[in-house]
């Protein structure tokens, strides 16, 4: 009977199976379950901490209020219809500010950033604005604007404008010389050019400015309601606080941590659909 090494010919071609270790397959699956999991693990234990910590006399229960009092409140005020009067006076607001803030602050970041003689023009005004905090401002809007919705608007737009600004400047100052240069050598238009290789290359850093501005649109339209409304996230908030309604106070200020987590990830989503592009290959 022949040996394997006779049966075998020096001619003949030894495949090797691609090494496919089972252990890397399991280290990945690993890897990739503790990466969803993990921020479920962070937030349950910062929410059994909230819930235990009063219980045990550790902060004062009526200044810190169990978890589960703050969730009854929440649910409360959702079945009574407050925190949905609430929370459609301040999205109205908050939404229409940001919306003009997009219309105004895209269109003059590019031009500031792509035309030398109007960043020249431009660039004094924008660095004494952009340096004066929005609320420092308030008083100054409820005065000229009034203490109505107008103020509350403008000051969103105020707030939201500089970062979108910014960024989109940023954005189409860094885009790739040679990517420009090989768009103007294949004979693109400026419109073109803008459309084809300056606005897709700016997106990401735009989206930063655009994730930016809408978490300083809650903020600041916050603080204003909390100064003068009557309706609204921030106005529910100082009501509550005023009344000794310490529940209420919390599922208000949850519910600003809700609208903004949402506001991000809808945000997030829409700049994947945009830069989708650069996840091919």
């Amino acid at each position: 009977m022949p040996s394997p090494a006779a049966v075998l010919d020096a001619d003949t071609p030894v495949v090797i199976p691609p090494a496919e270790p089972q252990a890397g397959r399991g280290r990945r699956f690993r890897a990739l379950t503790w990466r969803l999991v993990r921020p479920v693990v962070v937030i349950a234990l910062f929410l059994g901490v909230w819930e235990t910590a009063p219980r045990i006399g550790l902060v004062d229960n009526v200044f810190l209020p169990p978890l589960s009092h703050v969730v009854q409140a929440w649910f409360t005020l959702l079945g009574n219809g407050q925190l949905w009067e609430h929370v459609s006076a301040s999205l109205s607001r908050a939404l229409a500010g940001f919306a003009l803030a997009i219309l105004v602050s895209i269109p003059l970041g590019v031009a500031i950033g792509w035309y030398r003689p109007v960043a020249d023009f431009l660039n004094p005004i924008l660095e004494l604005f952009r340096n004066t905090a929005a609320l420092a401002l308030l008083p100054v809007f409820v005065l000229i604007l009034g203490i109505g919705e107008t103020s509350k608007v403008a000051l969103v737009v105020y707030a939201s404008a500089f970062p979108i600004l910014l960024n989109t400047i940023s954005g189409v100052r860094t885009v790739d010389p040679l990517l420009i240069k090989s768009a103007r050598s294949l004979g693109l238009s400026p419109i073109r050019l803008f459309q084809k290789v300056v606005l897709p290359a700016a997106v990401p850093t735009i989206f930063t400015g655009l994730r930016m501005a809408a978490a300083s649109s809650i903020l600041v339209l916050i603080a204003a309601e909390m100064v003068g409304a009557k309706a609204g996230l921030g106005y529910l908030i100082t009501t509550s606080q005023l009344n000794f309604q310490i529940p209420n106070m919390y599922a208000g200020i949850v519910t600003i941590a809700l609208v903004g987590v949402v506001f991000n990830g809808i945000l997030v989503a829409i700049e994947g659909r945009l830069s989708g592009w650069r996840n091919t290959n």
